[in-house]
């Protein structure tokens, strides 16, 4: 009897079926299985509100969850900056794959990088991380909440795409998705982190299956050769920062770790909403295992909260 198909949920847009399909044909190899896609509609897919409106993190995460749940798919994809930081009863992250670029990047007109953007240029992005930063390192822009995919994004730039309105100067989109969908024609200029600091995750994705899916078998062995130690890690101290801060995947909050010669390292920034306050620290730790990456992340929070995070921004703390 031939064995069914491990059901692969995700969702609908160009961007979640180019990086579905990737993790599809490699887990469909590394378990030697037959795979088969699932599109499944999420609140953040249908609403078009901004995503401070809509509750911001999960809105992208919660159906594929019930789905999982249901059995209506096996394992479900996620953008893991999406992924809300709370525990979910019987789902477990699979496999962290190896990480791509966490930048993000500035998609402007005439090819324009920050500083060459002039004063009074629109920038659309519908994230209050990155519109904080371009506040705090250029307050002459004028920033501009945007929704849409990543090519709706892209026409909105005066001359970037034939045909599109082309209303804004400039939009800040994930470098890796641009990769991912073939792109990066489009971009200006690549943000270094010293300017605008990732959100937690960004970059990784995050593959999740029931928990009692993850102990043993096919799919369970092909996660787990999936996974990639350094960016489980990296991904697990900026996830630890943002859940003892109680702050959502929409807070104006920005995180990086890296796995270092010397252990692990971990940068963080909270800012106000308009950008005119910005807290950064940096902090590391020689124990690089799971427990001491939640462990530096818990601990850089407690210095942000410290050093008045909560008065920059709303964190439930």
């Amino acid at each position: 009897m031939a064995q069914a198909p491990v059901l692969i949920g995700t969702r609908g847009s160009a961007l979640a079926l180019t990086q579905t399909t990737t993790v599809a044909e490699t887990l469909a190899e590394l378990g030697s299985f037959e795979v088969e896609l699932v599109r499944v509609k999420t609140e953040g897919d249908v609403n078009r509100a901004a995503l401070s409106q809509i509750g911001g993190t999960g809105v992208f995460v919660a159906a594929l969850r019930e789905s999982l749940l249901r059995g209506d798919c096996d394992v479900a994809v996620h953008s893991l900056k999406d992924l809300p930081t709370a525990e979910a009863n019987g789902l477990t992250i699979g496999a962290v794959p190896a990480r791509v670029d966490v930048r993000d990047a500035l998609c402007a007109r005439d090819s324009l990088t920050l500083a060459e953007l002039p004063a009074g240029a629109t920038v659309g992005t519908g994230s209050p991380r990155r519109a904080a930063q371009l506040r705090a390192a250029r307050p002459d822009l004028e920033i501009v909440d945007i929704r849409g995919n990543v090519d709706t994004r892209l026409a909105r730039v005066a001359g970037l795409v034939e045909g599109g309105p082309g209303d804004l100067d400039a939009v800040v989109l994930a470098a890796a998705g641009l990769s991912r969908l073939g792109r990066l024609d489009m971009v200006s200029e690549f943000l270094d982190p010293a300017v605008m600091l990732p959100a937690p995750g960004q970059g990784a994705l995050a593959v999740e299956c029931r928990t009692t899916d993850a102990a043993d078998g096919p799919l369970s062995r092909a996660l787990a050769a999936y996974d990639d130690t350094a960016s489980r890690l990296a991904v697990t101290a900026e996830r630890a920062l943002l859940y003892r801060l109680e702050a959502g995947c929409t807070a104006p909050i920005g995180a990086l770790a890296r796995v270092t010669e010397k252990g692990l390292a971990l940068e963080a920034v909270v800012c106000s909403d308009d950008g005119t306050r910005v807290l950064r620290r940096y902090s590391s730790t020689s124990q690089a295992d799971e427990d001491g990456a939640r462990a530096l992340g818990v601990r850089m929070a407690e210095e942000l909260l410290a050093a008045g995070a909560a008065e920059l921004t709303e964190l439930a703390s």
